[in-house]
This record gives structure tokens, sequence and C-alpha cells, in this order.
């Protein structure tokens, strides 16, 4: 058994964790998911980070998998930073640079597919963004997903501060924990490509890669239970090894 801290990514909340977590449950596992403040201007990445760290109080153990979507792949290494881990799964994850913010690296052109942009609000009054396009919401995020599912995430995707996106990533280098990249084959969001490349290059993972789009949670929530399962025994295995 392990425990599963699920943390989501741009706009979404701990709901879109709602196919997967009981999957996870049903294997065996303690599920943890916090709902971030994504919609708060005043909410940095350590922010998030301390949100996911005080979720996890009292859960107990020494068994914790961090799950990070997307920008919460920019929030699970400052987790590990701060509390003892086991693994870090960046899940189709905006990967970070030390030193450098994400504004700067998706202005680099090959870390996510920029035709998304076009369907967001420009920089409200508070420094937020909101989809105003439903079609290319859901084909950034949904394209895969069974109607129902896409059409209600669709309608419960939250602004999004762009504080996360403008501020340097705050650590000189990544926590000592070992990592896996799970890569979506067809999504259309944060490139594959250059995924693979930087698994490697920063964080030195196991690159998984699963077919569909940007969120197999909603799309393939027992295939991604499988995975995740085997990831926890693997950690189980290496305890056993040691």
């Amino acid at each position: 058994m392990a425990t599963f801290a699920l943390v989501h990514g741009a706009w979404h909340g701990a709901w879109c964790w709602g196919l997967l977590t009981p999957e996870l449950i049903r294997r065996g596992h303690r599920v943890v998911a916090p709902d971030l403040p994504v919609d708060q201007p005043a909410a940095t990445l350590e922010t998030y980070a301390a949100i996911v760290g005080t979720a996890l109080e009292g859960v107990g153990g020494d068994d914790v998998i961090l799950v990070g979507h997307s920008l919460g792949g920019s929030t699970i290494p400052l987790v590990a930073d701060h509390i003892p881990v086991r693994r870090l799964v960046y899940l189709c994850a905006l990967i970070p640079e030390p030193g450098h913010s994400l504004t700067e690296q998706i202005q680099g052109g090959d870390m996510v597919d920029g035709t998304y942009q076009s369907g967001l609000s420009g920089l409200d009054s508070e420094g937020c963004r909101s989809w105003t396009d439903p079609g290319l919401a859901r084909r950034a995020f949904y394209q895969d997903c069974p109607d129902r599912v896409a059409e209600e995430s669709v309608s419960r995707l939250r602004r999004q501060a762009w504080t996360p996106y403008r501020e340097r990533f705050p650590l000189e280098q990544f926590p000592a924990v070992a990592a896996t990249s799970i890569i979506c084959a067809g999504d259309q969001l944060v490139r594959p490509d250059w995924s693979r490349r930087v698994s490697h290059e920063r964080v030195g993972a196991e690159v998984l890669e699963l077919p569909g789009g940007h969120s197999p949670f909603l799309s393939r929530p027992r295939i991604l239970a499988e995975v995740l399962s085997r990831i926890a025994d693997e950690v189980a295995v290496s305890d056993t090894d040691a």
C-alpha cells in the first residue's frame, strides 16, 4: 500500500481526480488530493506546496508518492524539498527549470502547443486568465474523454492566477528523490517530445508512455491506476532489496 498525494494543475481542482481516486483505493492505496488556490493571485508555487504538505500531516508512514499533473509538476519538487517522500511522478507535467520561470520556457516554443493560448482571456485586473473558448479547452485537456466527462470538466475550470507562471522556480537543484515521468503520446498541450527530453535531462526520470491526451485520470483512470500501482510496487520492492 502507498499513499498517493495527487496534485492538480492549472485551472483545475481536486475534483479532477474523482475517477482515479476510487481506482487507487480499490487497489489498497490511500489518496490525498488537496484543492489548490489556483485562482488566488497571492498564491505561489511555494503556497501550493505548503498546502500539499499540510494535507499530508497526520497521514503517517513513509510511503508517500507525489503525483503532479501539468502545472502540478512544478509543485511536487517543492513538496519533496520540505518533507520526505518516496517517489515523484510527473504526469503530463510542466517540469520546471531551476532559476527560470514557466513563462520563459513557454516562450521558448517547444514546451507546449501554443494554440491553446487563443482560447484564453487576457490577464484580468487581478492577474488571472480564464478559458473563453470551451472547444479549445476541450481539445487541450479532454480530447479523448467521454463527452459527458469532457463537458462537465470544461464547465468546472476556474480562472488561473498567472503568479506561478511568472515566478522563477525557487530551487537551485531538484531534491534527491527517484522520479517517474508519465507521458501521453497524444497530449495536445504539453509536447511529448519536450517531455521525453527534459524528463531525462532535468530529473533523471524513468519514462513511461500511455496513449491519449493530457488528462488520463479522466480518459483512462483504470489504466493510470494500474500504472501508479506498479510504481508503488517498485518502491516497495526497492525497500525490500535495501
